[in-house]
């Protein structure tokens, strides 16, 4: 299945020395994107990467900008986020990812190549969908918890009890 934005860089076209790819989702492309990740909408994604070929395979080091409106996890009211997120990735042939078992501030994320390209316009959407909140709340969030109910973190378990009891005790 192709995703929904695809920039495929071909393995022959990548050398040693450095180049430098730029990359924007068009309307429809943020439309079926926005449906992938569950999003109100996406207005802008776009993504620039430093490619070169190495010992280990192909790096892609960039960053990856977007504006999108995610829908509040309590009251489904819509929230705008931006993303700029900083990429270092590396493309290896099948087989060879690894496990990776303690990373370090300067590990890169691997992914395995598939059919003689490294894809950017994925490897951008799913830095996309990593970076962004997976419980966003809005402004009304607290209130609609209190209006259902919803006990608040500090006042629930055992200590939100004691809480509530010693506030009992002092009157």
């Amino acid at each position: 299945m192709m995703p929904e934005f695809s920039r495929p860089e071909r393995l022959d076209t990548i050398g040693g020395e450095p180049r430098e790819v730029t990359i924007s989702a068009d309307a429809g492309e943020r439309r079926r994107l926005a449906a992938r990740f569950g999003l109100v909408g996406i207005e802008r994604l776009e993504a620039t990467f430093t490619i070169r070929r190495d010992i280990a395979g192909i790096r892609a080091d960039g960053r990856v900008t977007a504006a999108v409106t995610q829908a509040c996890s309590v009251t489904g009211d819509p929230l705008p986020a931006t993303v700029d997120e900083a990429v270092a990735l590396r493309f290896v042939p099948p087989g060879e990812s690894g496990e990776e078992i303690e990373l370090d501030e300067n590990a890169l994320d691997t992914i395995e190549i598939e059919g003689g390209a490294i894809d950017l316009g994925e490897a951008a959407a799913e830095t996309l969908a990593l970076a962004l909140d997976p419980f966003p709340r809005g402004p009304r969030a607290a209130e609609a918890l209190r209006e259902a109910g919803v006990a608040a973190e500090d006042q629930a378990g055992p200590f939100g009890a004691l809480a509530a009891l010693k506030g009992k005790l002092g009157k």
